[in-house]
């Protein structure tokens, strides 16, 4: 059984699963990034994974480790092979040029475009073509225990995921019965969302012990080609917040600097527990606000930790090298090509 209560426990495993075993039933030929609870301001998906172009994933590295959001991608991707004033070499935003230099000076201080002033214009030269690397976006909807409410209050999200196209595949995972006919298959989801049924334990959780795919997903297309151009923009801008954040940043919106806060392993999955509660807890209930919180004792930080940060510190590092070690294998894969 998963840890912690249904839908988070569920959640994190289900991306570590992605992370090793995506695509299910099939080879991997493209790279994989999988983060969660990502979306737009009317729908937000509790796992995505993208599948890129591994080439393109190596290149853009070279524009840093986090995330460029809507305003650095528009200097990034536009900016010129050559010095150029940058009124000249970026097309209208479609909202004030000051808010244009402000972007400008934020790419050029994390080194993704090189500036010069030339009297009072700011001239720009791109550091590299910004890459093509996201082929394909999956939204994937976790509800472990898929029944007949449950599938109703999902019907009509997933519909509108079908109808918007922002992502490719549309697929709902649940926990796995072992039935010869698996109850989601039963419920009203739409055709063209697909199934999968996902049975883990304690043994080794990054791959599916029973179940797989119960039914496949069409794939969706954008409803017109007019509507293509926002789509990409919509697309690239969602796959750079899942390129910077990764499925592990659930701590930081967690407490790891509280002296209950654990990492335990499930398998090959580092979930959180908690030692005050003795079980896995969610993201909600651990806040500020828990009256189970106590902050880590000073006193840790001199033993064996760096004097900078205690244990809390320790485990943010943790998962944020975990998260950059996967990128990294997963960059390399273009080495394999």
């Amino acid at each position: 059984m998963y840890p912690g209560t249904a839908e988070f426990g569920f959640e994190l495993l289900v991306c570590r699963w992605a992370e090793e075993s995506w695509p299910p039933e099939d080879e991997r030929s493209d790279a994989v990034i999988v983060a969660r609870q990502l979306g737009t301001r009317r729908r937000r998906w509790d796992t995505v994974v993208l599948e890129c172009d591994p080439a393109g994933l190596r290149a853009r590295r070279e524009f840093g480790e986090r995330e460029l959001d809507s305003d650095l991608l528009h200097v990034v991707r536009n900016a010129p092979a050559e010095w150029e004033w940058y009124r000249d070499a970026l097309p209208h935003p479609g909202y004030p040029w000051r808010y244009v230099r402000e972007a400008i000076h934020r790419a050029a201080a994390r080194d993704a475009v090189e500036t010069r002033r030339r009297g009072n214009r700011i001239e720009i030269r791109r550091i590299a073509p910004y890459p093509d690397w996201l082929r394909r976006i999956v939204a994937i909807e976790n509800k472990p225990d898929l029944d007949a409410s449950a599938a109703r209050a999902l019907s009509s999200q997933l519909e509108h995921d079908v109808e918007t196209a922002l992502a490719d595949e549309v697929w709902v995972a649940t926990e796995a019965t072992g039935r010869r006919i698996e109850p989601a298959l039963l419920e009203d989801l739409p055709v063209d969302v697909g199934i999968l049924a996902l049975s883990f334990d304690d043994a080794n959780p990054s791959t599916a012990d029973t179940g797989g795919v119960e039914w496949y997903p069409s794939e969706v297309t954008p409803p017109d080609a007019a509507a293509d151009e926002e789509r990409q923009r919509r697309r690239l801008e969602l796959a750079e917040r899942a390129y910077g954040r990764g499925w592990r940043s659930y701590h930081e919106t967690m407490r790891p600097d509280c002296r209950h806060f654990e990492l335990r392993r499930f398998g090959r999955a580092l979930v959180p527990y908690c030692g005050a509660k003795r079980r896995s807890q969610t993201a909600a209930e651990c806040a500020g606000s828990c009256e189970r919180f106590e902050p880590e004792p000073p006193l840790w930080r001199t033993r064996g930790w760096p004097i900078e940060g205690g244990p809390g510190k320790g485990i943010k590092g943790l998962l944020r090298r975990r998260r950059e070690w996967i990128r990294d294998r997963e960059c390399e894969r273009v080495g394999e090509e």
